[in-house]
């Protein structure tokens, strides 16, 4: 099987997206039922963070032992990446004692170069620009509680981040739309919307708007991990983009609500919305553990029957 990476949303097609998500049913039933399910036995994973992380790590880490494989963590501080070696190098070595890498990083650019010389799946684990598995886990959860997302609506309310991006990516892909509502000055940026083109997604500066009619409203922090330094000043400007009841209220009557963690209540969400009864922010969070194993075994086996 030729080399296929996974560093953006649009490097699989519909149908093999599609495959992943029977798939991680097969996977999550047979875990639930504490049936073995061991299809990369003797496999390693390289994890390689540059960015911190909880749910990235551990279920990276867990899926690959419960696939029957072994993971390894490496940190950029503590290995020769982080003393000045080139990306190109270190996919080179570390490909050839492995069989499938995840990283976890700043530029889109550090995980391109670091495929462009592996001998094995790369995974985007979360970069500035994108964050693809997340965006799998989220769409599986969907699909779980709603049904097909084909044709539904998704709301998403902050900032155009990396989430903000990939769900757009999605929805040209899988053929749903996306509605997104920013402060202003932090829009879609517009080389990237016309990318994505017009057919699936539109933007809305009042985020009520945004939300009315939605099947899925989410949202994640204002400010990201690398973007610190503009804290207090994104704290001002979104303001008025908090997802509270009254949003909920204008989406679809059995809306869902939805963040890819940590959360901060009060500021991008209410408590009231991400611990109430639409949100299903924990099954998110789980599904990261289901989607990334049929994901991994998919990258290094094909598919299985």
């Amino acid at each position: 099987m030729p080399i296929k990476h996974f560093l953006q949303f649009k490097d699989l097609t519909a149908e093999e997206i599609d495959y992943l998500f029977e798939r991680a049913q097969v996977i999550k039933r047979r875990f639930k039922a504490y049936e073995p399910h061991h299809t990369l036995s003797d496999r390693t994973l390289v994890m390689i963070f540059e960015k911190a992380s909880t749910r990235t790590r551990l279920s990276f880490e867990a899926g690959m032992h419960q696939l029957g494989g072994a993971a390894i963590y490496l940190n950029t501080r503590d290995s020769q990446l982080g003393r000045g070696e080139e990306v190109e190098d270190a996919g080179q070595v570390i490909s050839r004692m492995c069989d499938l890498v995840m990283i976890r990083t700043f530029e889109q650019s550090i995980v391109e170069r670091f495929a462009a010389n592996s001998r094995v799946p790369v995974i985007n684990g979360l970069t500035n620009e994108y964050h693809p598995c997340q965006i799998l886990a989220d769409i599986f959860t969907f699909i779980e509680h709603r049904g097909p997302i084909q044709g539904r609506t998704v709301a998403w309310i902050g900032d155009s981040n990396n989430m903000c991006n990939t769900w757009l990516q999605a929805a040209r892909l899988l053929d749903f739309n996306v509605h997104v509502s920013t402060p202003p000055g932090y829009e879609v940026e517009p080389d990237r919307a016309n990318d994505f083109g017009q057919d699936h997604f539109e933007q809305f500066a009042d985020p009520m708007e945004a939300c009315k009619g939605a099947h899925l409203v989410t949202s994640d922090v204002w400010t990201s991990m690398g973007f610190e330094a503009e804290n207090e000043e994104r704290r001002k400007a979104f303001a008025d983009w908090c997802v509270d009841a009254e949003m909920m209220a204008n989406a679809a009557p059995d809306a869902l609500y939805m963040h890819c963690l940590p959360a901060h209540r009060g500021e991008e969400v209410t408590a009231e919305v991400i611990d109430g009864p639409q949100s299903v922010v924990w099954d998110e969070a789980e599904n990261r553990l289901h989607v990334q194993k049929a994901l991994m075994e998919y990258l290094v086996r094909g598919r299985m029957g």
